[in-house]
């Protein structure tokens, strides 16, 4: 498997991941949002397919869902979007998704198309290792990293979760898109120094991360961070025309933070 842009993002100090949900508010506004992103530092980009039940997120993230779903954002659609990027944006791209949108549109077809657009990984949350044998070998033959979830439930699993895991492993702070609690270091240190134990990969922790001094705080404990909830809520509140500005000062906030 080949993780080269994976591994290039972590080449330069801790790296910042924005979260955004395609199609939210619109199509258009994703493009500029992840172009803003980057612009400003952003190291790799999370991209979300809508789905019309995101567990694993918080409301802010479930709102983003169904708005872009209403707006009528398919799966190929998200992947025209990621193919549009990869004309002047270099850093990876994971998607994040659910279980049943590459089994309706055909695992390997959905994996074919995603390596031609230059999708790097997949997040699917609904997917324990356990049950990823329906997908590992198959992203594996694809080139795509599968990436895994360390949670606070993990506990006894991590090693497990953690050996052999490709491109990065994601360390949720808190759990379905709850936000940060106070003992979120001690649980984020923790989760970090037993995958470490087991794997060299980069550890990146997410989930309930809004403000500069989260990202300093647990930014320092892992290798980088990633941010969703508080970024779709900044773009949902922003006027259009400084849709970009508000993006890449938020971005630029958080990354002199790391």
């Amino acid at each position: 498997m080949n993780n080269t842009r994976i591994k290039t993002a972590f080449d330069h100090g801790k790296a910042f991941v924005p979260c955004v949900t395609a199609g939210y508010p619109s199509l258009e506004d994703t493009h500029r949002v992840v172009r803003a992103a980057v612009a400003a530092g952003a190291d790799a980009v999370q991209v979300a397919v809508p789905f019309s039940d995101p567990t694993a997120e918080g409301p802010i993230m479930q709102r983003a869902c169904a708005a872009a779903l209403e707006s009528g954002t398919s799966t190929d659609d998200v992947l025209d979007l990621v193919a549009d990027l990869r004309a002047d944006v270099s850093v990876p791209i994971v998607l994040s998704t659910y279980a049943n949108v590459p089994f309706c549109y055909g695992t390997q077809q959905f994996l074919n198309r995603c390596r031609e657009v230059g999708v790097d990984g997949l997040v699917i949350p609904d997917v324990p290792l356990e049950e990823s044998a329906e997908f590992a070998p198959q992203c594996e033959a694809s080139g795509i990293a599968l990436i895994r979830t360390v949670a606070p439930t993990s506990k006894n699993r991590i090693e497990a979760i953690a050996s052999g895991a490709p491109g990065f492993i994601y360390v949720m702070a808190s759990l379905g898109g709850a936000g940060i609690q106070a003992d979120a270091a001690q649980n984020v240190e923790a989760m970090v120094q037993e995958v470490r134990s087991h794997t060299d990969i980069p550890c990146v922790v997410g989930t309930g991360i809004t403000t500069p001094e989260q990202a300093q705080q647990l930014g320092a404990l892992a290798d980088g961070i990633a941010v969703g909830s508080a970024l779709m809520e900044l773009v949902g509140k922003t006027d259009p025309e400084h849709l970009e500005e508000a993006v890449e000062e938020y971005v630029t906030r958080m990354k002199t933070a790391l």
